[in-house]
Formats: C-alpha cells, sequence, structure tokens
C-alpha cells in the first residue's frame, strides 16, 4: 500500500509533464497516461526494473480507474485532519502553519487526505472484506516463520509527567509548561508494562510524548527517552502484531491477485 501511496504522488507530480511531452509516453491505461520520466523515476527511487516500474505504474493507473466513484465529503477529510492533529498533540491552526512553513498549500494537503482515505474505503470494500479471519494455528504458523519480526526493547527510559486532569496535561502537550506537573525519569522492563502502555511506548519516536493515561488519580503523560536491549516477544504478547502482519500478507497477495484480473481485461497500449 505505501507504494502505491508513493506512486500516486509521483503521478500528481507528473500530470504537466504528460501534457508537454506526447513523445515521452510510455503506455496508456484506460485512457491514462504513464510517461517514460516516471517509469525511469520508480525505479531509481524503489530500485526495480524497468518491467517491474511498469508494472507499479499500470497498478497505480488501474487503482485510479477503480477509485474513480468513490467520493470522500468535507466533513470526513475535516474530520480525519482534526485526529491526526490530536495524535500528534497539536492544533489544527498549528498543523496548517507547519505545512506553510514547509511550503505545502492546505489545499494541497487536504486533496492528499481525500486520496488517503479513498484508498483506505476502496481497500475496505474491495480487498479486506474478502481475507478471512485466521485460525490460531495459522497465526502460529506464521508467528514461527517470522520470529524475528517480532522483537521489542527490553527496557525503556522515560520521563513520567502527571497532573490531576487530563485536560491540564493536555494543556501541557500543547505548552510544554511543567507548571503544576509533576515529573520523574524512570527505566521499566518492557515485560513489566500493560500491553496498551507498552504499544504506545513502542510506537513513540524517542524524545516524543504519549498521549495522558488515566491512572485513576491522575492522568500521565511519558517522554519516550531511549529503547533499549532487545527481547523476543512471547506469541501471546506478540498476537496482535502477528494478526497484523499476516493481514498485511494477505492483503498484498489479494490486492496483485485484484489488480491481475483487471489488467487481464484492460485496455493497455504500451507504446515504449
Amino acid at each position: 500500500m505505501k507504494k502505491l501511496f508513493l506512486l500516486s504522488l509521483i503521478s500528481l507530480l507528473s500530470i504537466f509533464a504528460q501534457a508537454k511531452m506526447v513523445d515521452g509516453l510510455a503506455c496508456i491505461v484506460e485512457g491514462k497516461c504513464i510517461t517514460t520520466a516516471e517509469v525511469h523515476a520508480v525505479q531509481v527511487q524503489m530500485g526495480v526494473s524497468k518491467k517491474e516500474a511498469m508494472d507499479l505504474l499500470i497498478q497505480d493507473r488501474l487503482q485510479k480507474v477503480a477509485m474513480s466513484d468513490i467520493i470522500i465529503d468535507e466533513k470526513t477529510i475535516d474530520k480525519k485532519i482534526s485526529d491526526i492533529a490530536q495524535q500528534n498533540n497539536i492544533s489544527v491552526k498549528k498543523m496548517q502553519s507547519i505545512l506553510k512553513q514547509q511550503g505545502t498549500p492546505w489545499t494541497k494537503y487536504r486533496e492528499s487526505i481525500r486520496n488517503a482515505l479513498k484508498k483506505e474505503k476502496f481497500y475496505q470494500e474491495k480487498i479486506a472484506a474478502n481475507i478471512p479471519t485466521p485460525t490460531d494455528d495459522e497465526l502460529r504458523i506464521f508467528y514461527r516463520n517470522h520470529k524475528k519480526s517480532f522483537t521489542i526493547p527490553s527496557s525503556v527510559s522515560l520521563i513520567e509527567y502527571s497532573g490531576s486532569t487530563e485536560a491540564k496535561m493536555k494543556k501541557f502537550l500543547q505548552t510544554k509548561n511543567t507548571k503544576g506537573i509533576k515529573s520523574h525519569t524512570i527505566t521499566k522492563k518492557t515485560k513489566d508494562l500493560n500491553p496498551t502502555l507498552l504499544g504506545t511506548i513502542l510506537n513513540t519516536q524517542n524524545d516524543s510524548y504519549t498521549r495522558p493515561f488515566n491512572a485513576g488519580d491522575r492522568y500521565i503523560v511519558y517522554k519516550v527517552l531511549s529503547k533499549n536491549g532487545k527481547m523476543a516477544m512471547p506469541f501471546e504478547s506478540a498476537k496482535g502484531a502477528v494478526a497484523e502482519q499476516w493481514k498485511q500478507q494477505q492483503q498484498n497477495k489479494a490486492l496483485k491477485d485484484y489488480f491481475q484480473k483487471l489488467k487481464t481485461n484492460a485496455d493497455i497500449q504500451q507504446l515504449r
């Protein structure tokens, strides 16, 4: 899926070139052009052969055709942007400011979110719905065959910040003002952390903060300083991650099969 997202960005950047460089066309898929420049760009960026690059670009165009009737309304885009801002502990207004500083127009960012949501809906309707739920035996076999993929740090170094209310901790995340906030540095063995906290910490980059956690009498935020050592996760602890990787593998296979069928009946004119 990451490959397809990258290819969509390449396609957007090449629209102008397609209009100006008719002699640079490599292929036409259901009326949508692929240029020789795009093929070369995919070869270089993804380290694949010319044929593999062409296959990926053809799949990208077929996906665009398949998604052409998917409509994403503005409220859904607003909700997604709001969720992204919240996950990064910033306001939407602050997000707009950051994107502006990076030279990304807000309209372009919204369009990228629209395309991402289209793809998400496409996968759910056309691909994910056709993937069966794995049995425990299937997951155990997958775990044994990919055991090296399921290792985690043996310990983590953190700064624990705590306050009396969730609102106070959310304000701390926005301002980093420690007035009225208690803090101390701790080191925890990952085997002693509950699965929810462990998952959050592992998904939080070093020098970044987690979301607030309700500890009963207070709310806690952790700043991840470092993740140290390495240990194999027992199957029961890794089961969620195993299921996710198994699902991803099955989705990739189902996606390939889906587009192979589309390709068989598609109007594809190979020019170069």
